[in-house]
């Protein structure tokens, strides 16, 4: 079987090539579902599959060793998720989650829920209840007498595909749905869940030969004409988000070519060289006071936002980002645009932002410049609070990191949500795209400590998860990591507590919270566990360890316990709280 996709441009249809269909398997060769259906995600591009065993799903689980796909055994099936997610984004190709009956699915779908947010591909094999057994109190039984089947096993809100496998004649079209469904740009969450009984059953039916075209959806000439009119009429800005990651050397050259300021959304840092004199800063959650100043000094008649929500953490819907003129507005989802400020002028495009870009670009030849030469307002990174005690300053640790492995380094660097991500966003500064990952929309407690496994297998490489002491302890997979070697390297801010929630609730009006953790030895629990760990307590001891972690061939966990009482970058949010009415004031 071959599953061939081809780029095309603009509307263009997919479609079933009929003419091209034949048999899947040889007439001599008699597949179960399961092994049918672990051939299928071969053929469609899975390297790997993570999750956790259990009886219902043995007969997919032995398939899967079977194959050429790589199979991870998790120790949590959110983590797992969570790992899926990275993986996806560290290699560009689906990844398989795999679960067994009731709490195996349920334990899920939390990460499965942040995959359908961050526009991972990932397709979820689960196992249900065999008819027979339905309704009789089956061990973890999984039917429509113990379980909501809309939602977990109907397409909707969580999965963009769902379906139970009944029967094999079924497969076919299960198997063109999920191929159509890869095919399309933008991310891709589905979930096939298979009866233990259908597993083992004999596949009756071929499978066909897919051919099928990629259609790349790009915006019209008359709407790149508009475009072209919007962007002509004076000075204006471009946001860029985490959804232009492709088009990175596109905006450069449109940057430079019209002068115009360039700001990013937190998931977007890196895109857009945060060095470039144009660089203004990050918007949102830790964002850059740099921006703010840029929109209300010198406000643009357009911002150009490319492939962003503008979401709560990118904007927190502050009035001061609209521009005079209204949005440009790009994304591949038609329900983006206009989305965030409703109020405000946006014209919207629908398209793939590399390709809009790259057209653009025909009417901005080198040399012009629309902008003004002016300067503009830079991000600043190297302010010092003192310390009320001699443990680490959170601003201190991010410092050595971006000279160690920001610039030391091509590890991936990733931020877990919480005052984690707030340092890392504020702090940290990148230069190429594809050496940042933060979560800001689900942004769940547990992304990060388990997605670095993911990232760091999947990038053949180092990956550098920045995480707190209560996602450390909330689900970590150190341990799967040891067993597979895998390189993953976690720096945890140990300040023995929630300290984004204990410092939020003291700047919204609220006292006495019970934030407090027990302080944690990390580097005893995860020596415990077959892994490599340096604690740190001291500023000057931050490099060497930063050096032994990032040449250490296995996992390593660099446990720092930092001071807990400097105030991480996150007025916006606390901002934002008390607009919404979270505040005791």
């Amino acid at each position: 079987m071959d599953v061939k996709f081809q780029d095309t441009q603009a509307n263009t249809t997919k479609e079933l090539n009929s003419s091209k269909q034949s048999s899947h398997s040889n007439a001599s060769e008699t597949l179960s579902v399961a092994e049918a259906v672990v051939k299928i995600l071969e053929e469609m591009g899975v390297q790997y599959a993570f999750g956790v065993s259990g009886g219902a799903i043995a007969p997919v689980w032995a398939a899967l060793h079977q194959s050429s796909i790589q199979v991870l055994h998790f120790r949590h099936e959110a983590g797992a998720a969570f790992a899926a997610i990275e993986a996806h984004f560290a290699s560009d190709r689906p990844v398989v989650v795999f679960t067994t009956t009731g709490p195996g699915i349920t334990n899920a779908l939390t990460g499965l829920l942040a995959a359908r947010w961050e526009g991972a591909k990932v397709i979820f094999v689960s196992a249900s209840t065999s008819a027979p057994q339905r309704g009789r109190w089956a061990c973890q039984e999984t039917s429509t007498y113990t379980m909501p089947s809309a939602g977990i096993f109907t397409s909707g809100q969580i999965f963009h595909y769902a379906t139970t496998l009944e029967s094999s004649d079924e497969l076919p079209e299960v198997y063109r749905r999920l191929v159509l469904r890869l095919g399309q740009p933008g991310g891709f969450v589905a979930h096939i869940s298979i009866p233990t009984n259908i597993q083992t059953s004999s596949l009756k039916t071929s499978l066909p030969r897919l051919t099928l075209s990629h259609g790349v959806v790009t915006a019209d000439e008359e709407t790149i004409a508009k475009s072209v009119q919007l962007l002509s009429e004076g000075p204006f800005a471009i946001w860029v988000g985490f959804g232009a990651r492709g088009a990175a050397k596109e905006i450069r050259q449109l940057a430079e070519r019209t002068g115009a300021a360039v700001m990013c959304s937190p998931r977007g840092k890196g895109i857009f060289s945060e060095n470039h004199p144009q660089f203004v800063g990050v918007t949102g959650f830790g964002g850059h006071e740099s921006v703010l100043r840029y929109m209300q000094e010198q406000r643009p008649c357009h911002i150009l936002v490319l492939g962003t929500r503008l979401g709560e953490f990118t904007s927190f819907w502050n009035p001061v980002m609209i521009p005079r003129r209204g949005f440009l507005h790009v994304d591949i989802d038609p329900e983006v645009p206009g989305t965030a400020y409703p109020s405000s002028e946006t014209f919207a495009v629908h398209s793939d932002v590399r390709l809009f870009v790259k057209r653009l670009l025909r009417y901005f030849p080198e040399g012009l410049s629309l902008s003004t030469a002016r300067s503009l307002p830079r991000p600043v990174h190297n302010i010092v609070h003192s310390s009320t005690t001699d443990r680490v300053l959170p601003n201190i640790l991010m410092n050595v990191i971006q000279q160690v492995i920001v610039e030391g380094s091509d590890a991936l660097v990733m931020a877990e949500g919480g005052n984690s991500f707030a340092w890392a966003i504020n702090l940290l500064q990148f230069a190429k795209p594809g050496r940042f990952r933060v979560s800001t929309g689900f942004s769940s407690m547990g992304h990060t400590v388990t997605g670095v496994v993911g990232a760091a297998l999947a990038r053949k490489g180092k990956a550098v998860a920045i995480v707190g002491d209560g996602s450390m302890l909330m689900l970590s997979e150190v341990n799967t990591a040891v067993k597979y070697q895998i390189p993953a390297v976690w720096i945890v801010l140990n300040d023995g507590r929630y300290n984004m929630c204990e410092q939020g609730m003291a700047s919204v009006g609220f006292q006495g919270a019970d934030t407090r953790i027990p302080q944690v030895d990390f580097v005893k629990i995860v020596q415990g566990m077959g892994s490599d760990g340096v604690r740190v307590e001291r500023e000057y001891d931050i490099q060497a360890a930063l050096k032994k972690a990032i040449t250490a061939t296995g996992p390593f966990v660099l446990d720092v316990v930092i001071d807990p009482t400097q105030i991480a970058p996150t007025q916006s949010r606390n901002q934002s709280l008390i607009s919404q009415g979270a505040t005791n004031y």
